[in-house]
């Protein structure tokens, strides 16, 4: 019996996901969360083989959810699932340690192909996904150059790149049509990451990296 994790920020996602594991015997359900450390801590609690993980998410997004429960108990697998699909996306998960990587609107025996394959050590990505591996692997030493600050999420690097530019935490909400809320859990992620101390130190290596020059500028409102 494969004992999966539901991670994701919305309910109906986890209730989709939860009638199709009911239908094979060999899947169950361990438990369910909505964000990253609710997601590590029922990791500790119910012990499941398999992480369905979402990427973007209020609060400790996937891939620092991924890189935290692999950490504490590495014998778990993380399987994402998720709406994005670009590089920063993909290979950040890749980097924290996923064993696979699928997106949202996959099929359904896809996806308990990828759960069974996971939960068996393998590394499994779809179509999609695959493609953008091998396109990567195979381009021009210049296009496999590493974006900036690795360390962050493509989310994380899209807010400090608002930040580079002038941007204020309700006009960066706007932009990415996100909350103020989620843009400050963002910006709090960065400065730890980056270990700086305050939004100008992060705004100096902001645009030392060359983030923030190709967005004009918005004084405060």
């Amino acid at each position: 019996m494969i004992r999966i994790l539901i991670v994701d920020d919305h309910p109906l996602m986890r209730e989709g996901m939860r009638a199709l594991v009911s239908s094979y015997v060999d899947i169950e359900v361990a438990g369910e969360a909505a964000d990253g450390e609710e997601a590590r801590r029922e990791v500790l609690r119910t012990a499941p083989d398999v992480v369905v993980m979402d990427l973007h998410m209020p609060g400790t997004n996937g891939v620092d959810a991924t890189r935290a429960i692999l950490a504490a108990a590495p014998q778990t697998r993380v399987l994402v699932l998720t709406m994005f699909e670009d590089d920063d996306s993909v290979f950040a998960a890749m980097r924290a340690g996923a064993s696979g990587y699928l997106v949202k609107g996959a099929q359904q025996e896809e996806i308990i192909l990828a759960v069974r394959s996971v939960a068996a050590g393998q590394a499994i990505f779809g179509p999609t996904v695959a493609r953008r591996i091998i396109t990567f692997f195979s381009g021009a030493p210049a296009a496999r150059a590493e974006a900036p600050f690795p360390e962050l999420t493509g989310r994380e690097r899209e807010v400090l790149d608002l930040i580079a530019a002038g941007r204020p935490n309700h006009g960066i909400a706007r932009d990415l049509v996100i909350s103020t809320k989620t843009v400050s859990n963002h910006i709090s992620a960065i400065f730890a990451k980056l270990q700086v101390a305050d939004r100008a130190e992060a705004i100096v290596r902001a645009r030392e990296a060359g983030l923030g020059k190709g967005r004009q500028a918005t004084a405060p409102a």
